[in-house]
């Protein structure tokens, strides 16, 4: 069962308790979360009720700062806070990068009682993270309906140009003004949309790794996020319109996502393969010193890329037994899977990825037992696949809104879009259909 979502008088959600039996324990949101038109002028007294001292240092860009952070920040002096400003300067998108999160770093004082983000994705990764490390409490203002990070408890960073992911601070206070979020930029919007869309494909990998190797898969978190899903597209018309109806929907349905990072303390409700690609571009765009396609935009056509093979899986399953002995003995070694993983992402990168990924270096016993799991379980995982709703009902929805469709559209040339969908199911350890694919020796034949 999902979690019940209400909201009260002064725009604040309710959620109420996850009703779960899937053992996991759950965490109760302990997060005040505000989404309406008009509330930014109720900052401050947000932020009286839980009563976090008077001295923060707010974080924003040269773009949040004078759409919202200035007025936070005028609005909270007039009532006596000490405000130190932190606008982070950059002639293009602010990276969450070393250098961003170190400007931060040495704004924060001895006696700074709080921390402010103004903006959306890699201001309050940047933020999230310095709060987590500094133990502050954490206020996000969200100023674009772009990610579903908003709620989350992890932040993606990149450091030395390979993106990470570390444990952050969920903010305590988030506020949400429909006013500011409708009238953000369309490709805000449409990257937003995106990022929800990769669910489909987070829920139903999480379920074959449920499947396959007995992982844990929580039913309540699942439905939130199928229902927020519905929710988009059943608003997608109004999304386009970017009414206050259709930028509440999508809004939700980011924070909701985002909500069960909190919940069950991972990301496997929100992002698997699709994501893994996102971020092998972005990467690979950074290491050529060139602009990386927006996140939520980038997830979007990856959705796109990897959604076929889920349909052909379904479709033909297991053509032939796999051969397990002819696939033990064609298996890379651990140095010939260091090495592909240099090619494929730089050694920077490749380093970081292996030392948060240990569990991929499989033995042959495991990696037989997958395969046989696999082939047994074949109709289970199709049923899971079948759950997902038709390629065409998602491109419809990403056309209406003029979302990119192709790895042109978001400035990924064939070379590294093909290099991606190898690549993607080694960026982190999680179970994925492509990691079945891969396991069973069908992955060639796929993306050939």
């Amino acid at each position: 069962m999902a979690v019940d979502v209400t909201y009260t008088q002064d725009g604040r959600l309710v959620f109420g308790k996850v009703v779960c039996d899937c053992g996991i324990e759950h965490a109760q949101p302990q997060v005040d979360v505000y989404l309406d038109a008009g509330i930014l002028k109720n900052v401050p007294a947000y932020i009286a009720r839980r009563g976090f001292g008077k001295k923060c240092v707010l974080v924003a860009d040269n773009i949040t700062y004078p759409l919202a952070g200035q007025r936070c920040q005028e609005m909270l002096e007039r009532v006596g806070y000490e405000v130190r400003p932190c606008v982070i300067t950059r002639k293009d998108h602010v990276e969450p990068d070393e250098c961003a999160c170190g400007e931060v770093l040495l704004s924060i004082q001895h006696d700074t009682d709080f921390l402010i983000s103004v903006g959306s994705g890699s201001l309050t990764d940047i933020t999230r993270i310095n709060a987590e490390r500094c133990n502050l409490p954490f206020v996000c203002v969200g100023t674009a309906p772009s990610m579903d990070g908003y709620t989350s408890a992890i932040a993606p960073l990149l450091l030395r140009g390979a993106k990470i992911h570390r444990n952050g601070k969920c903010p305590e206070i988030i506020v949400c003004d429909l006013d500011i979020l409708k009238d953000a930029p369309m490709d805000m919007v449409v990257a937003g949309f995106g990022d929800v869309l990769g669910k489909y494909i987070a829920i139903a990998d999480w379920r074959i790794g449920n499947i396959i190797n007995d992982e844990i898969f929580c039913q309540a978190c699942g439905d939130m996020v199928s229902g927020a899903l519905q929710k988009l597209l059943d608003n997608i018309e109004g999304i386009k319109a970017r009414t206050e109806q259709g930028i509440r929907a999508l809004m939700e349905g980011l924070l909701l996502a985002g909500l069960t990072v909190m919940i069950i303390g991972h990301t496997r409700a929100v992002a698997s393969v699709e994501h893994n690609i996102s971020h092998h571009w972005e990467m690979a765009k950074l290491a050529r010193g060139e602009t990386p396609p927006s996140h939520g935009a980038a997830v979007g056509v990856a959705t796109l890329m990897v959604w076929p093979a889920f349909m052909r899986f379904a479709r033909e399953g297991f053509v032939e037994k796999p051969d397990v002995q002819a696939l033990l003995a064609g298996r890379l070694s651990p140095a010939q899977r260091t090495d592909w993983l240099q090619q494929a992402y730089g050694e920077e990168a490749a380093r970081a990825i292996i030392a948060e990924n240990p569990g991929d270096f499989l033995t042959d016993e495991e990696h037989a037992r997958r395969i046989q799991r696999a082939v047994n379980r074949y109709a289970d995982i199709r049923s899971v696949i079948n759950d997902m709703p038709d390629l065409s009902v998602v491109r419809t929805a990403m056309q209406t809104l003029g979302a990119p469709t192709t790895p042109a559209e978001v400035g990924i040339d064939e070379e590294l879009a093909a290099l991606s969908m190898r690549a993607g199911k080694d960026y982190r350890t999680r179970y994925t259909l492509f990691k079945l694919l891969d396991e069973c020796g069908l992955l060639e034949s796929y993306l050939a």
